[in-house]
């Protein structure tokens, strides 16, 4: 008899891991391709420039900056450690982040660099964030992707499901700003970076 219920219980063991890993690669797909258009936006910007709006032809345009873009995204890599239950660790905001970067702060021209962090302290939290989260992804079960999201309003309207705002925050939230970078390159004249 345990000859018959032994492989039963090892296929219903692999089953129900395999069940608790469908949703995770759904949503790092999407985060691997995040991830190289960032980097790929940083290419031939340089710390002088990384904080200075974009002057075309000398006139000044009010758009968000690489400083901006990169350190808005950055504080909402916590965010998806906190959804998954995981401590912030490289993803734990640093001290003033949040006044210069959250939703609805001014993206500011720092001629003189008095304003925001350094692009090396900018872009190194952003890459420190994202590859937290996307390890706390990879070990989250489909159980946990598929709970309640516990925001309230419109976000809670819109993702329903920690899955679908973690894959909010780790794509489209980001390739959103990551899109005002690229038209920041085009108007400093960097041209494409892909």
């Amino acid at each position: 008899m345990n000859t018959v219920t032994a492989p039963h219980a090892t296929h219903a063991t692999h089953a129900t891991h395999a069940a608790q890993t469908l949703l995770a690669p759904i949503v790092l797909a999407p985060a691997a391709l995040t991830r190289d258009f960032a980097k790929a936006m940083l290419k031939d910007v340089t710390p002088a420039m990384f904080a200075r709006l974009a002057a075309p032809g000398g006139m000044t345009v009010q758009s968000n900056h690489p400083a901006w873009a990169f350190g808005h995204l950055s504080i909402y890599n916590c965010r998806v450690l906190e959804l998954l239950g995981q401590p912030a660790g490289a993803a734990a905001v640093p001290a003033g982040f949040d006044e210069l970067f959250k939703n609805g702060t001014p993206c500011q021209d720092d001629a003189k660099g008095t304003i925001y962090p350094t692009m090396e302290a900018v872009t190194s939290f952003y890459f420190a964030g994202f590859d937290a989260a996307v390890t706390a992804i990879k070990h989250a079960s489909d159980a946990q992707l598929s709970e309640a999201n516990p925001a309230e309003g419109r976000m809670k309207e819109l993702f329903p499901t920690k899955g679908m705002v973690i894959n909010f925050l780790m794509s489209t939230h980001h390739m959103i700003h990551l899109g005002q970078v690229s038209a920041w390159r085009r108007m400093q004249g960097l041209g494409s970076a892909m």
